[in-house]
C-alpha cells in the first residue's frame, strides 16, 4: 500500500478524528477510520490502526471497542472534560460580564474543540445569554495575568484607575499613578476585584479591575503582609455590597417571614434569626459595610423590612428617604 503525503503525521490525525467524530453516543467502525486519515493524506491497514489506537492510550485518549451487530465499532471513552463540565464552563464564560463579547467567543470556541463535533452542536445551542452587558476593557484579559505574575513574584504594581464622566468616556480618577502591593484577586457582584495593600492610606483597599489601565509590574518588593494576614476577604465580601466599602457596623433587622431566604443568600446561614412579638415577622443581627448601597438593598425590599438600629442607621435611612421624597415633590 503506497504511502500517503502525511503519513508522519498519523497518530496525530487518527487522535483527531477520534477525539472529534466519536463520543458515547457516536461510534465509529475501523473502514470508517481508514478513510476518514485517507482524507488527511494518510494511508493505514487494519494491523497497524489496531496498534495505533492503542498507542492513543499512552496519550491519554482512551478508546473503547465494541461489537454492536455484526460490525465493531470504536469510539473515545473519557475525555479531558464530559459534556456537562464543558457546558458549565461555557455557560460560565458567556454569562460573565467581565469577559469581553469577544473573548468570550473566542474561549468558548476553544472549549467546543474539545468535544466531538456532535457534543459541539450541544454547547452551540446552550449558548443563548446574548445581548447582556459585557466589560468593552478588552486589556482586561491580560491584566489579571499581570497581577497574578506580581502576586507570585512578590512585587508591586502601578496603573491608572479609570471612571466613566458624563460623556461616556473613560478618564483617571487621579492624575497620578497608584502603586500598591496586589495580595488577591477576588470575584464579587459579577465583577473582578484587586485587593491590595495602599502604603499611603495603610490599609487593604480593592479596586475594579476593568477600570484599571496601564498595569505596570515593578521591581519594588511588596508591602502590608500583615494587614493582610489579617483582613477576612469571606467576611468582607459578605458584609460589603457590591464591594462598596464602609464602616463595620453590627445592624439589627426586622423582617417578614418570607424574606428569611433573602437574609440567608445574603449574610449566609450562620446569622442569628429570633422570632418577635410581631406576627409573621422575625428579627437578625448583622455586621454590613454601611453604606448607601446597602440602605438601598433595604429600600428595594420595601415595607416587608425595617431597621431597627443602631439609632444612627435608622436616622441616616430616614434622612435618605426624606431627601428622595424631597426630591420628587420637586417635579
Amino acid at each position: 500500500m503506497p504511502k500517503g503525503t502525511n503519513q508522519k503525521l498519523k497518530l496525530y490525525y487518527l487522535s483527531r478524528i477520534m477525539l472529534e467524530k466519536t463520543d458515547d453516543e457516536h461510534m465509529i467502525t475501523m473502514p470508517e477510520i481508514k478513510e476518514a486519515l485517507e482524507a488527511y493524506g494518510v494511508t493505514a491497514d487494519r494491523k497497524s490502526l489496531y496498534d495505533d489506537l492503542q498507542a492513543l492510550e499512552v496519550l491519554g485518549i482512551e478508546v473503547i471497542g465494541e461489537k454492536v451487530g455484526r460490525n465493531f465499532y470504536y469510539h473515545v471513552g473519557n475525555k479531558s472534560f464530559e459534556i456537562a463540565e464543558l457546558k458549565l464552563l461555557v455557560d460560565s464564560i458567556q454569562s460573565s460580564k467581565f469577559i469581553t463579547e469577544k473573548k468570550s467567543s473566542e474561549l468558548i470556541k476553544k472549549l467546543t474543540n474539545m468535544a466531538s463535533v456532535y457534543e459541539a452542536a450541544q454547547l452551540r445551542r446552550q449558548v443563548v445569554v446574548h445581548g447582556r452587558v459585557k466589560t468593552m476593557n478588552e486589556s482586561i484579559y491580560y491584566f489579571v495575568d499581570d497581577i497574578h505574575r506580581a502576586i507570585a513574584e512578590n512585587k508591586k504594581i502601578s496603573f491608572e484607575y479609570m471612571k466613566w464622566n458624563e460623556e461616556k468616556k473613560l478618564v483617571r480618577r487621579k492624575d497620578t499613578l497608584y502603586v500598591v502591593s496586589p495580595w488577591a484577586l477576588t470575584w464579587d457582584d459579577e465583577n473582578y476585584y484587586l485587593i491590595a495593600y495602599d502604603d499611603a492610606a495603610e490599609r487593604i483597599k480593592h479596586f475594579r479591575v476593568d477600570k484599571l489601565k496601564s498595569i505596570q509590574v515593578l521591581e519594588d518588593r511588596r508591602t502590608g503582609k500583615d494587614a493582610f494576614k489579617a483582613f477576612d476577604l469571606a467576611r468582607y465580601a459578605k458584609m460589603s455590597f457590591g464591594m462598596f466599602g464602609g464602616k463595620p457596623t453590627k445592624v439589627r433587622i426586622s423582617f417578614e417571614n418570607d424574606l428569611v431566604g433573602v437574609f440567608i443568600d445574603r449574610f449566609g446561614r450562620d446569622i442569628p434569626i429570633y422570632s418577635t412579638d410581631r406576627e409573621g415577622w422575625s428579627e437578625t443581627s448583622v455586621e454590613v459595610a454601611m453604606s448607601d448601597q446597602f440602605l438601598g438593598w433595604i429600600f428595594a425590599l420595601g415595607s416587608k423590612v425595617k431597621i431597627l438600629g443602631p439609632k444612627e442607621v435608622v436616622e441616616r435611612f430616614k434622612d435618605e428617604l426624606a431627601a428622595m421624597k424631597q426630591l420628587y415633590d420637586q417635579t
